[in-house]
């Protein structure tokens, strides 16, 4: 997803706490979404749920649809068994396990909970077929940016429930929250992810180094299972994979008004990037930095 002329942020959309349109803030022809759920929420005792996801069953995007229908998607399937995972990362707390996910029916659900997460809260007599085109779209995006590029490698992190010997439960009731970790590379002279440098028409991009970095977008945690402490949880699995590919820093894109998101990346151990904020200003977002 590099480009030889661009290496910044592309603010296509914040939920509940930042940009909804998505056009204003385009930067590149990237499919990169960035999302942040309310897991601040209210306070009231919510009721806990079984995350139920509900596609409607005519849409007016029928291109999207095809290629859906071509991805052999099967909605009644069961949850990956634990004894197929031995040899996958992942990160245990409570009743939930953070992993990346590995088949396609779990990229799907990953790419609702962020159409759920874009949408909430809105009125409008078409969500459902907006928030289908938006899954459909963020479904075929994770899917192409797996591939790794020029050193760059993204990978889908998912929460999903623990398996229950007495609870047969399908993918989609079991993934509970998700968020996007990549690995990238600064451009040449750049000191933070998108700083705006006269950098050379064509330059060599090192997939090594100390120039690597972890980039985290598309946090977002299921109505159902928020408070919970699985977006703390995600991050804590996303850092600890970077740290283990012997990358020292992970960054994060946070809307301004943002405060129970940024409250939750201090909490993680994330800064401010300083030299960063007079160049986001119109953007209206922070560059956060962890040193993993």
């Amino acid at each position: 997803m590099l480009t030889i002329s661009l290496h910044k942020p592309e603010f296509l959309s914040f939920s509940h706490y930042g940009f909804r349109n998505f056009h204003k803030f385009s930067r590149t022809p990237s499919s990169w979404t960035m999302a942040m759920n309310n897991y601040s929420g209210s306070f009231e005792t919510r009721k806990k749920e079984e995350l139920s996801i509900q596609v409607p069953a005519t849409s007016i995007y029928s291109s999207d649809t095809q290629r859906l229908a071509d991805a052999d998607l099967r909605f009644d399937r069961l949850q990956v068994p634990e004894k197929e995972l031995m040899h996958e990362r992942k990160v245990e707390f409570g009743q939930f396990v953070a992993r990346e996910a590995v088949i396609d029916e779990e990229y799907w659900t990953a790419a609702w909970l962020r159409a759920e997460s874009h949408w909430e809260g809105i009125n409008d007599r078409y969500v459902d077929n907006h928030k289908r085109k938006f899954a459909e779209q963020e479904f075929h995006a994770i899917k192409r940016r797996r591939t790794s590029l020029h050193g760059q490698k993204c990978r889908c992190i998912i929460m999903v429930r623990k398996e229950d010997k007495h609870v047969k439960r399908t993918v989609l009731k079991g993934v509970v929250g998700t968020l996007d970790l990549s690995v990238r590379c600064l451009l040449h002279e750049e000191t933070f992810p998108g700083e705006r440098v006269k950098a050379p028409l064509f330059c060599s991009i090192h997939g090594i180094g100390p120039n690597r970095y972890g980039y985290v977008a598309n946090l977002c945690v299921a109505k159902s299972a928020r408070r919970q402490g699985i977006a703390t949880n995600m991050l804590h699995f996303a850092i600890e994979s970077v740290k283990s590919n012997g990358i020292e820093h992970a960054y994060v894109h946070v809307h301004r008004n943002n405060t129970p998101a940024q409250k939750l990346y201090e909490k993680m151990g994330f800064e401010i990037v300083e030299a960063a904020s007079s160049q986001l200003v119109e953007e209206q977002t922070y560059l956060l930095c962890c040193k993993a």
